[in-house]
C-alpha cells in the first residue's frame, strides 16, 4: 500500500505563522517530481512546536493539495496515547490516506506499554498506520518481536518507517513481519542497503529538495538496474549526510531557503543554520551539481 518515495514535508513558517503559500509551492513541486506520497506533521515538519489548531489545519491543507494525486501519510504520533488518538481521528477526518504515529517519546514505556499504545491508536481509526521506530529521538526502541505480537492484534498496520540504524533489527523486521507489514527507511543514507534487504520505499528528508534523483534509486533497484541504482545511490550519499549537519530539519530548511521556496524560519527551541554550515552545504550541492 505504501510504497516507494514518500517525502516528509517540512513545515515553512514566516513571521512566526505558516506560510501557506510556501506549502502549496513545496506540494506542487512534490507532485511534479512523481513522488509516491507526502508526509506532513512529522519531525521533519516541527510537529512539537505547532498547536493542536495549527497541526490539524495543516494536515487539511495538505489532503486538499494533493487532491488524490499523490498519497498523504499524516504525523499523528504523541508521548500521550489520547492525544495520538485525537490527532489520528482528524486526520481520518481530514481525508488522510494513512496516519506515521512515532513511538512515544521521553516516557520510555515497556515493549507492552508500545503494544497497547500503538494497538489503541490503529482500534480507533479505520484508515492504515505507519510505525515510526526512531529509537535516538524516542529513547525506546519498538523491537521486530513487539511488532509482530501487535500485528496480530490490529489489522491496520501497514508499514514501519524504520530509524533506529540497525540493519540487522531491520533484516529480523523483515523476517518476522515482511508478509504482514511494509518496511520503509526513516533514514535517507540507509536506503539503499534496506532496499537489498527487501525493504521497499523511503520517507526521506532530501526528497523535500531533490525528490526526483531519490525516487530514481528506488525505480532502477526496482527494475533490476542496480549498478545504476547504486551509482545515483552514491552521489547523494554527501548530501544525505549534510542534512544532518545539525538536528533535522535545520539543514534541510536552510537548503530550501537558499532554493527560493521559503524562509529557514524555525521554532524554538530549534534555531536556523549558521553561516558556516550553510556555506559547506552550499559547497556540497555545488559538488554534486545543483547551485544554492
Amino acid at each position: 500500500m505504501f510504497k516507494g518515495l514518500f517525502t516528509a514535508l517540512i513545515t515553512p513558517f514566516k513571521g512566526g505563522k505558516i506560510d501557506y503559500s510556501a506549502l502549496e509551492k513545496i506540494i506542487s513541486k512534490q507532485i511534479e517530481s512523481g513522488v509516491d506520497g507526502v508526509v506532513p506533521m512529522g519531525t521533519t515538519g516541527e510537529s512539537p512546536t505547532v498547536s493542536f489548531d495549527e497541526h490539524k489545519d495543516i494536515i487539511e491543507r495538505v489532503v486538499k493539495l494533493a487532491d488524490k494525486r499523490v498519497k498523504v501519510i499524516a504525523g499523528t504520533g504523541a508521548n500521550s496515547t489520547e492525544e495520538a488518538i485525537y490527532l489520528s481521528k482528524a486526520a481520518e477526518d481530514a481525508g488522510a490516506d494513512g496516519i506515521l504515529s512515532v513511538n512515544p517519546y521521553y516516557n520510555k514505556p515497556t515493549q507492552e506499554g508500545l503494544i497497547k499504545h500503538f494497538e489503541h491508536i490503529a482500534g480507533s481509526i479505520s484508515i492504515p498506520v505507519v510505525l515510526y521506530n526512531i529509537p535516538g529521538r524516542t529513547g525506546i526502541n519498538f523491537l521486530p518481536e513487539s511488532v509482530k505480537e501487535l500485528l496480530q492484534r490490529v489489522d491496520n498496520i501497514a508499514a514501519m518507517k524504520e530509524a533506529s540504524g540497525d540493519l540487522n533489527q531491520m533484516m529480523r523486521l523483515i523476517e518476522l513481519c515482511g508478509d504482514n507489514l511494509t518496511v520503509l527507511s526513516g533514514d535517507d543514507n540507509l536506503l539503499l542497503p534496506l532496499l537489498s534487504i527487501g525493504g521497499e520505499g523511503v520517507i526521506s528528508v532530501l526528497g523535500n529538495i531533490l525528490p526526483e534523483e531519490i525516487k530514481k534509486v528506488i525505480t532502477n533497484f526496482n527494475e533490476g538496474k542496480i549498478d545504476k541504482a547504486r551509482n545515483i545511490f552514491y552521489k547523494l550519499l554527501p548530501l544525505c549526510r549534510a542534512m544532518f549537519i545539525e538536528t533535522n530539519p535545520i539543514p534541510i530548511k536552510a537548503v530550501m531557503e537558499m532554493a527560493g521556496f521559503c524562509t529557514s524560519e524555525m521554532r524554538l527551541p530549534l534555531v536556523p543554520l549558521g553561516d558556516d554550515k550553510r556555506e559547506k552545504i552550499k559547497k556540497i550541492f555545488k559538488e554534486f551539481g545543483v547551485e544554492l
